[in-house]
Formats: structure tokens, sequence, C-alpha cells
């Protein structure tokens, strides 16, 4: 398989770790997202959305985070849950995510990290960062009392809703202020095969 990605997407780094938590072989292509090269013609070819991540198996190729998680998880028949319903549960926290949570961390932490200090729309900052409080604090109440987000065992939800979560760049999110978010973030990098976006997948911005 080829996932189509760069460090910095957090939508990228959920696929690429269900790759490497499922044991999968996968192989990293470098999209340079800040350079346009997502929105040029060649690409769009691939992805007329003009967005990474895109997985490619075989004459297979797919776009959009959750639907590839939803793909791993079913081919490799891993981390999807254990029943019909735990499977519904952990379609419900992907869009959950989408909906809530990684689109507005995304959104942030973009205008608070890569776009010049001199174009950021400051009073809109503050009002995303309020809708992403009452998402941790969703978040945070859920996992109270439970190791992961559906069941008893690692899920594409937990993968999905963990992923912007291990970025360094401020946004406004301190895992301490978060203890149940702290401890399942702990809980997953402690799994084998883990790894951190950075590691996984090329920087646009090297260190």
């Amino acid at each position: 398989m080829k996932l189509y990605c760069f460090g910095e997407s957090g939508n990228a780094y959920k696929c690429a770790l269900a790759l490497e938590l499922t044991g999968t072989s996968w192989q990293p292509v470098f999209v340079d997202f800040f350079k346009g090269e997502a929105r040029s013609p060649e690409f769009r070819k691939i992805n007329e959305m003009g967005e990474v991540p895109v997985l490619v198996d075989g004459e297979a190729t797919l776009t959009q985070s959750g639907v590839i998680l939803d793909y791993i998880s079913s081919k490799t028949g891993k981390l999807g849950g254990r029943s019909a319903a735990e499977r519904r549960e952990v379609l419900r926290w992907l869009f959950w995510d989408n909906h809530k949570l990684s689109t507005t961390i995304g959104t942030t932490r973009f205008l608070m990290n890569f776009l010049p200090p001199d174009k950021r729309p400051e009073a809109v900052i503050p009002f995303l960062q309020g809708r992403l409080k009452a998402a941790y604090t969703i978040l945070n109440d859920h996992l109270a009392g439970r190791d992961w987000l559906v069941g008893d065992s690692l899920t594409i939800a937990d993968l999905s809703c963990c992923s912007y979560l291990y970025y360094p760049e401020p946004y406004g999110f301190d895992r301490k202020d978060w203890p149940h978010i702290d401890a399942w973030l702990d809980r997953i990098s402690a799994l084998p095969g883990w790894k951190h976006p950075y590691d996984l997948m090329q920087r646009a911005f090297p260190a």
C-alpha cells in the first residue's frame, strides 16, 4: 500500500498509525502540501478533492481518513470492534471526531503555527479554542473509568480521535489539564508499533 501524506497532517497520521499498528506493509509518499502540491493538476488526478491522505492499494484508491481507517480495519480484521454494536459505536466516534475534534484542531493549529502572523484572523482563534474545550470535555469524560473509546480494546475510533493530540505545536491543548485523555494517550503510545507522526512521515517543515 502507498499512503500519500506529510508529517504535519493529523488526518494522514491516523491512517499511518493504523497501518503500523495492524502490521500492514506500506510506503509513505510525501506530498508537499504547503507548496501547493496537493492542489496541482497531477495530484488531483489521484484525489479530485486536493487533500491528503490518499491510500492506494492495488486498483483501489481511497480518500478521507475515516474511509481509509474503515478500509484498513476491514481488510486486516483488526481495530474494528468485537460486535455489530461496537462497530456502530466506532463509527459514531469517527464521525464525531471528523466534525467536532480533528477539523477544529487542524484549523486552529494551522492558524497558530503555519499561517504568517499578519494573516491570522486573531478573533477566530479563541472562538475555535472554546469549541475545542467543549470537545475535550466530552472526550475526557467518556474516558473516565475506561481504557478505550469503544469496548475493551483499541479501535480505529481511538486512532481517529488521538492523532492531533500528539503534535507538539501549540494550539491551546495541554495534556495535564485532561487527566483521562492524558492517560489514554499514554496507553496508545505504549503499544508495540506506535510511532510519533514525525517519525512515520516526512515533515514539510523539518525541525
